[in-house]
């Protein structure tokens, strides 16, 4: 390739990786080598600069097209934000997460790199293979233990056993069971070990009224539901009674200590076999809010006529009284003023401010599932930044959360649902990271099919324009520090939204106004395999909604909680799923390599993750038509002549995992791209030849006399 006189902004690069900056994640007064890349012999100068420093950076070596720039600073307590200054002649640019800029870190919308002492995330959650199960709609392994019709009453109505595992779900869903249960998640683990899944995320877990199970009742044990009854028998709900005091059979299966305990046995020895197989276990945790049901509540009366402590509905003198919120102190017994979630009377807000007691019972919760005999090795937090009454309180509550949850299990990870920046939480002292929605879920779903995560909206212009894509997904990824980044879980799916499958339609629809056929009509295979490839090469950690590996459809909740089809499967998308995990878990690039967006153009996307000894490149050629590509992938660090193997190609009729060579030219991959594919290509242990740099002399730059910072 032809060198240029001028500054090559395309080959500036450095992140937040261990790639370049080690150790990644710091504690404070450790010392942080800084490393900057160039061009070779087309900078004069680079400068690592914070608020407060302007640091001259020395050549330490130069490998194939690129020199690479050093520095070392140690750190203080407080975050360090970074860019680089890189001069040549006339001309200088700053260097950040979002690239090449010519404003420097006071202004507000760049995004400086950033050191947050203290702040590591789990080694083994950074570019895991996760694996989503709503229970209910699993497996169902032990039909002796199914909710069965007329047991109990659930918002007015009696709920419904479904015999038929594929009947599709009705608008409102929310009381009808289909049996899924631990016993069929036990079933399935070796399955789930042979896709390739590393960590198991469970919707919840414990005794609840619904199906979904985030209107939780008891926090302290497992719903017998899903394990299996030692104490069973008695009447169900009479004919058009809501009054489930008089659910005999319900009232003991859930109630029963002896089934309680045997709940949570079962589930401890579920995640011993799963550990066994080299898998973790990640629990959803819903402390936002609870369900109307539950003993601290007992809106229905349950617990008080099994001889619990009286809920705050029913009993002025609750212990559990400052737990909720009552706008009518005065009104009892059965005071229905209490506050609830989006004023949904199920889901009642939980009172944290107004009571230590809740606080710590809360906190008890958290330590005690990440802990002996469980071991979980995580929580799910729901509607996180929703906890509390005020942001103050949130940040404290947060902060004791994470306190609580490593000082039992160092090694547990904390993902949030969020929707927005979630900047203020990723400092270090709260979150781990999020589930990705704005970094991963909304752009890659616009860019695929124009459709916005719910199928509530269609954006056509969206679809298909590759430089507005990696616009927003830099943006968007900027506002995660890389130990959050690498651990956010990237699902194209999940139990709130719609199945991706049925975005590739771009039709916009609800199962209460489409119906539930048409969430499968017009459905394209191509579409959905380039978004999966999508999913398990960009960074974060792929995220498998149950059922999405073999086709399921659906629109957004209810319609997205489909059966997995089991028996029905289609194994060549199950296959393909197998060989992108495969190909996710080899390459060291995939997993955690730095990420470089490296040619755009409407229709089309080509992308490379790479670290010091492997590269991978991506292309998605989202157009009808063939097209001919010439692919910078000198970018990503390799040499001129690097030979590239292609290890996945998809389109509309398949996939192709046969491995063909490409040999770069000049720095460049020439082909031709199938229609409506998307490609892997990658380079492995590629040879480290570094010609190490004769120390520069120090020019002038301004040195600060303190280095902690």
């Amino acid at each position: 390739m032809k060198f240029s006189e001028m500054l090559d902004r395309d080959a500036l690069y450095s992140d937040e990786t261990a790639q370049f900056r080690f150790p990644m994640e710091a504690e404070a007064g450790d010392e942080i080598t800084f490393r900057f890349r160039t061009l070779k012999d087309n900078a004069e100068r680079v400068v690592l600069c914070s608020r407060t420093l302007q640091r001259n950076m020395e050549k330490s070596f130069s490998k194939g097209l690129f020199d690479y720039y050093e520095t070392r600073l140690v750190i203080g307590n407080e975050p360090f934000e970074y860019n680089f200054l890189v001069i040549k002649g006339d001309e200088s640019v700053y260097f950040d997460k979002l690239g090449v800029s010519m404003e420097s870190l006071t202004n507000r919308n760049r995004r400086p790199f950033s050191v947050i002492p203290g702040f590591v995330t789990p080694d083994w959650a950074k570019g895991a293979v996760m694996y989503q199960i709503l229970v209910d709609r699993f497996r169902n392994g032990a039909p002796e233990n199914d909710v069965l019709t007329d047991e109990y009453s659930y918002i007015h109505q009696h709920v419904e056993r479904v015999d038929d595992w594929y009947a599709l779900p009705k608008d409102p869903d929310v009381r009808r069971f289909y049996g899924g249960d631990l016993p069929g998640v036990m079933e399935k683990l070796d399955y789930l070990k042979h896709l390739g899944v590393e960590a198991i995320y469970f919707n919840p877990l414990f005794v609840s009224p619904s199906n979904h199970k985030y209107d939780i009742q008891d926090y302290d044990h497992i719903d017998p539901h899903f394990t299996g009854f030692l104490e069973d028998g008695g009447s169900l709900l009479p004919p058009g009674c809501e009054d489930n005091r008089k659910a005999e059979r319900y009232l003991r299966r859930v109630t029963s200590e002896q089934n309680l305990e045997y709940a949570n046995a079962y589930f401890a020895r579920l995640i011993q076999e799963i550990h066994k197989r080299g898998m973790k276990v990640i629990m959803d945790g819903v402390f936002n809010h609870c369900g109307a049901s539950n003993r601290w509540m007992d809106r229905d009366g349950i617990y008080q006529s099994s001889g619990f402590p009286g809920g705050a509905y029913m009993d002025p003198d609750s212990p559990y009284r400052k737990y909720f919120i009552f706008d009518n102190n005065g009104a009892y017994s059965g005071n229905q003023s209490y506050t609830g979630w989006w004023g949904h009377e199920t889901l009642p807000k939980l009172n944290y401010e107004n009571s230590e007691q809740l606080r710590k019972e809360i906190l008890r919760i958290a330590r005690k599932w990440v802990s002996e005999p469980y071991n979980a090795d995580g929580w799910r937090l729901d509607v996180a930044a929703d906890v509390g009454l005020s942001d103050q309180f949130n940040h404290q509550f947060w902060r004791r959360f994470r306190d609580a949850v490593k000082e039992e299990n160092p090694n547990a990870v904390i993902i949030a649902e969020h929707y927005g920046e979630p900047d203020d939480w990723l400092r270090g002292g709260e979150w781990d990271t999020i589930m990705n929605y704005d970094a991963f879920m909304e752009p890659v779903s616009f860019f695929l099919t124009g459709m916005e995560k719910h199928s509530d909206m269609q954006s056509a212009w969206l679809e298909g324009d590759g430089h507005i894509f990696f616009r927003i997904l830099l943006d968007k990824m900027s506002r995660l520090p890389v130990q959050s980044l690498y651990t956010a879980m990237n699902e194209l799916s999940n139990h709130d939204h719609s199945r991706f499958m049925t975005r590739t339609n771009r039709r916009v629809g609800r199962l209460r106004t489409a119906g539930s056929w048409a969430a499968g009509e017009g459905i394209s295979y191509g579409i959905f395999r380039q978004g999966v490839v999508m999913q398990f090469t960009l960074p974060g950690a792929p995220t498998v909604y149950y059922g999405d590996e073999t086709g399921v459809v659906g629109w957004t909740d209810p319609d997205s909680r489909r059966t997995y089809p089991w028996g029905r499967e289609d194994w060549g998308l199950v296959s393909f799923h197998r060989e992108m995990i495969r190909i996710h878990k080899k390459s060291s690039a995939l997993k955690s390599g730095s990420f470089k967006p490296i040619s755009a153009d409407y229709g089309y996307i080509a992308y490379g993750r790479f670290d010091e000894n492997s590269a991978a490149c991506v292309t998605v050629n989202h157009w009808d038509a063939e097209r001919y590509v010439e692919i910078p992938v000198w970018l990503l660090g390799v040499p001129e002549d690097c030979e590239f193997f292609r290890v996945m190609q998809t389109t509309n009729q398949g996939y192709n995992v046969g491995v063909k060579e490409y040999k770069a030219e000049d720095g460049l991959l020439k082909l031709t791209l199938p229609p409506q594919s998307a490609t892997v290509f990658t380079a492995e242990k590629l040879k480290d030849i570094r010609v190490m740099a004769v120390p520069q002399e120090d020019r002038g730059f301004p040195e600060p006399e303190e280095e902690d910072y």
